[in-house]
C-alpha cells in the first residue's frame, strides 16, 4: 500500500490590483551635476528605494510576507488598504516590524554619499557605487595640480574626520554585537541556574521522602536479629520453641526446593524468576543502562510539564504527585530480564513454501484460544494450552476456516464465546462460528481491500471496519447491512473502539493522522492526532485515555485523547514499507520489525526494553539453514492479556510464542 495517497497539490497563485512596480529596473533616479565639472557619480543601488514613495527609505520596515518601505508610507497604505503594496498580501500595523538592518545600511550609504557631493560630485542612477571611488580618484589626479595648501588641509581635514567617524561606527557596530550575544548568553544560562536549582530542590526533597519511606518499612518489619532476641527471650515457652523448629523447618524446604529447581534447569537455560525474587543488581543494572530515559522519565512524570520546570513554585516541589507514578515505571521497566520461546508453530501447511505472511494474531475472551490468519486464506485457532504443554514443535490447530480471499485482519468477540469476525483483501467482512468453523454473516459493501477488522467490547454488537476507500462502516449482527459510514479523506489503515466506550473509535489513516470520533457525531472528529510521517498502520488502546499508534516512519507514538501533542515516541524497530503488527497489554507495547525481530517497549520510556530475532527458516528440501532473507520481517504480534506473555509471526509464517522473564 502507498504510505502517501493524499493526491493533493498546491500551487501558487498571483496577486492582483497593486500600481506598484515591481521590477526594479523600471525605476530611474534623475542625474544631477555640478557646473563647472564633467564628473558624474552613477548611483544603482535601488535597494535603498522605497517602492511606495520612490525615495531613499527612512525608518525601515519590514512587513510578514517580507517586503520593505518608509514606515510613514507603509502606514498610510496599511490605512487606505490593508495590503501590503508590492504582492497585496493582507497585513495589518500589528504585522510589521523595524528593519534594524537595512536602516543602518541606509545610514551608512547616505554618509558616504554626503562625503562625495562635498567634492561636488554628482550621483547617476547608471553607474555602480564602485563608480564613485573611481570618480573620486580621477579628480583628485585631474584637480591635483590645481590644488592649493589650504584645500588639501582643507581636504585633509575633512577626510580625517570621515575616517574617524567610521571607526567609530565599526567599533560600536562590532561591541553593539558583542554585547547582545553576552547579554543573550547570560540571560540563558541564569535560566539554567534557576531551572537547576528547581530541580535539585525537587530531587533532595523525594530523595528525604523515599528515606522517610525506608525508615517506616524499616520500623513495621523487625530484622532478624530482632527476630532471634524474642525467641531467646521465650526459649521457656515450649509452643514458642515448637515454632521455632518449624520455621527453621519451612525455610530449609524452601531452600532446598529452590536449590534443586536450579540444578534441573542447567547452567544453559535461566531460571524464570517472579517480581518478587528479581535481584536487586540486575535491575540496577537495567536502570543505569537506560539512565537518561529515565530522568526524563522522572521531570516529565513530578513535573507536568519537563519544559516548564522553571515555573515551578514551593508547594509544587513539595507535592509527592508524580513520585508514585515514576516509582511504579522504575519498577515495571527492571521487572524482567528478557524474551523466553515457550513454542513455534507453522502457520504454513506446505512444507515446501515458506512464503506465508500472517497478518494477525489474535486471542479469545478467555485467553484460552488464539486465532492466526494471513495470506494463505486460513483462519486457524490454536488451543493455548495444548500448544504450551506439547513437548514438540509440529501443533495442530483445534479448527480451520477457508475464506474467499486474503485474510488482513481478525477479532473476536468479548461475549460470544467463539465468535470471530475477519476482514480480507476483497473488502468483505465476515462473522465466524469457531467452534464449528461456518460462516454466520458477511457484509460486502467495501469497494476496495479491507484492512481492519473489530469487535467493540462494550456493544458487542457493534463491529467496525476501515478500508482503502477511505470508509470507516460500522455493522450490527442484528442487521444485515452496514448501519453508518464514515468518511475518511484517506485510505483508512486501522480501527479500533475505546475499550470502555460503545461510541468512541480512532482510526489510523494514509494521510499521516490519527482520527478520534464520537460514532454519535460523526461530521468532525473530537481529536485529530499529528506526528507522524507516513500512513498510520495500527492504533491501540492502552487504557480508555491513551492510544499508540505505529507508521511507517518507524515510529510508534503515544497519546492522550485529552490532549493534542504527542505525549512520547518510541524508537528502535525499523518499518518503512510493511504492516509489522502492534500489540499492547496497557503497560507494555510489542511491534514488529523489518530486520525480522520483535521489539518490546515501556510505555515510560523511548527506548526499546528487549528485541527478539526470529531464526531464519529452511525448506524440508533444504539441508542447511538458509542466509537471512533481508525481505523477512515480523507480520503480526499478539499481547495475551493479564499475562507476561507475547505472541509473534514473521513473513515466513513462523509463529513465536514469548514469555517476559
Amino acid at each position: 500500500m502507498a504510505t502517501n495517497r493524499d493526491g493533493r497539490s498546491s500551487s501558487a497563485s498571483s496577486h492582483s490590483g497593486s500600481n506598484v512596480p515591481t521590477n526594479r529596473s523600471s525605476i530611474r533616479t534623475p542625474k544631477r551635476q555640478r557646473s563647472g565639472t564633467n564628473i558624474t557619480y552613477d548611483d544603482n543601488s535601488l535597494d535603498y528605494l522605497c517602492p511606495i514613495c520612490f525615495n531613499l527609505i527612512e525608518e525601515a520596515y519590514i512587513t510578514k510576507c517580507g517586503h520593505t518601505f518608509c514606515y510613514g508610507c507603509i502606514t498610510k497604505s496599511i490605512e487606505t488598504a490593508k495590503r501590503c503594496p508590492k504582492c497585496n498580501a493582507s497585513i495589518t500595523t500589528n504585522e510589521i516590524f523595524p528593519n534594524f538592518l537595512l536602516s543602518n545600511l541606509i545610514k551608512k550609504h547616505k554618509l558616504r554619499m554626503n562625503g562625495l557631493e562635498a567634492f561636488g560630485l554628482t550621483r547617476d542612477s547608471s553607474s555602480e557605487f564602485s563608480g564613485a571611488a573611481d570618480g573620486l580618484k580621477d579628480f583628485i589626479a585631474s584637480e591635483s595640480q590645481n590644488l592649493t595648501l589650504p584645500d588639501v588641509n582643507v581636504m585633509l581635514e575633512i577626510l580625517t574626520q570621515r575616517k574617524q567617524l567610521l571607526e567609530a561606527e565599526s567599533c560600536a557596530a562590532q561591541n553593539k554585537l558583542l554585547l547582545e550575544f553576552l547579554t543573550h548568553l547570560l540571560h540563558q544560562k541564569k535560566e539554567q541556574e534557576s531551572r537547576l536549582v528547581k530541580e535539585l530542590s525537587l530531587i533532595e526533597f523525594d530523595i528525604q521522602e523515599v528515606e522517610n519511606k525506608l525508615k517506616e518499612v524499616h520500623s513495621k518489619c523487625p530484622t532478624l536479629e530482632d527476630v532471634e532476641r524474642a525467641v531467646s527471650a521465650s526459649e521457656g515457652d515450649a509452643t514458642v520453641s515448637a515454632m521455632k523448629k518449624e520455621m527453621i523447618s519451612i525455610i530449609d524446604n524452601i531452600g532446598s526446593a529452590v536449590n534443586k529447581t536450579k540444578e534441573e534447569a542447567g547452567s544453559t537455560q535461566e531460571t524464570p524468576k517472579s517480581e518478587g525474587f528479581t535481584s536487586l543488581a540486575a535491575r540496577r543494572r537495567r536502570m543505569h543502562a537506560h539512565f537518561d530515559d529515565f530522568v526524563q522519565c522522572y521531570f516529565t512524570t513530578r513535573s507536568p510539564d519537563l519544559f516548564g520546570i522553571d515555573k515551578l513554585n514551593k508547594t509544587d516541589i513539595e507535592s509527592t504527585s508524580g513520585l508514585d507514578e515514576f516509582r511504579e515505571n522504575l519498577v515495571k521497566f527492571s521487572r524482567y530480564n528478557a524474551l523466553r520461546p515457550l513454542a513455534t508453530l507453522n502457520y504454513s501447511n506446505d512444507l515446501f513454501n515458506n512464503s506465508t505472511i500472517v497478518s494477525s494474531i489474535e486471542f479469545d475472551k478467555d485467553n484460552e484460544f488464539f486465532a492466526i490468519a494471513g495470506v494463505t486464506r486460513r483462519i486457524k485457532v490454536f488451543d493455548y494450552g495444548c500448544v504450551i504443554r506439547d513437548p514438540v514443535d509440529i501443533h495442530y490447530p483445534c479448527i480451520e476456516m477457508t475464506s474467499n480471499s486474503k485474510i488482513s485482519c481478525v477479532s473476536w468477540n468479548s461475549y460470544h464465546k467463539g465468535m470471530l469476525a475477519s476482514s480480507d483483501y476483497e473488502g468483505t467482512v465476515t462473522i465466524w462460528d469457531a467452534s464449528t468453523g461456518q460462516r454466520t454473516k458477511t457484509f460486502h459493501e467495501h469497494e476496495k481491500r479491507c484492512w481492519s477488522v473489530d469487535f467493540n467490547d462494550v456493544d458487542t454488537r457493534l463491529i467496525a471496519s476501515g478500508s482503502d476507500d477511505a470508509r470507516v462502516k460500522l455493522y450490527s449482527l442484528s442487521v444485515e447491512n452496514s448501519i453508518a459510514t464514515l468518511e475518511a479523506k484517506a485510505n483508512v489503515c486501522c480501527v479500533k473502539f475505546n475499550p470502555r466506550s460503545s461510541y468512541h473509535l480512532a482510526f489510523g489513516s494514509a494521510d499521516h493522522w490519527v482520527h478520534y470520533y464520537d460514532l454519535r457525531n460523526m461530521k468532525e472528529a473530537l481529536s485529530v492526532f499529528k506526528g507522524h510521517k507516513k500512513a498510520v498502520s495500527y492504533v491501540k488502546f492502552l487504557n480508555n485515555e491513551e492510544i499508540v499508534s505505529a507508521s511507517t516512519d518507524s515510529q510508534l507514538k503515544m497519546w492522550n485523547i485529552n490532549k493534542p501533542y504527542c505525549l512520547r515516541s518510541f524508537l528502535g524497530h525499523i518499518n518503512e514499507k510493511n504492516f509489522v503488527g502492534l500489540a499492547t497489554d496497557g503497560d507494555y507495547i510489542a511491534c514488529g520489525s523489518e530486520n525480522n525481530a520483535l521489539f518490546v517497549y515501556y510505555k515510560g520510556l523511548t527506548k526499546k526494553l528487549f528485541s527478539h530475532k526470529f531464526d531464519s527458516v529452511r525448506g524440508i528440501l533444504e539441508q542447511e539453514r538458509r542466509e537471512e532473507d533481508p525481505n523477512e520481517f515480523v507480520s503480526a504480534v499478539c499481547w495475551k492479556q493479564n499475562s507476561n506473555v507475547v505472541v509473534a509471526a514473521n513473513s515466513q509464517g513462523i509463529i513465536n510464542v514469548l514469555e517476559l522473564v
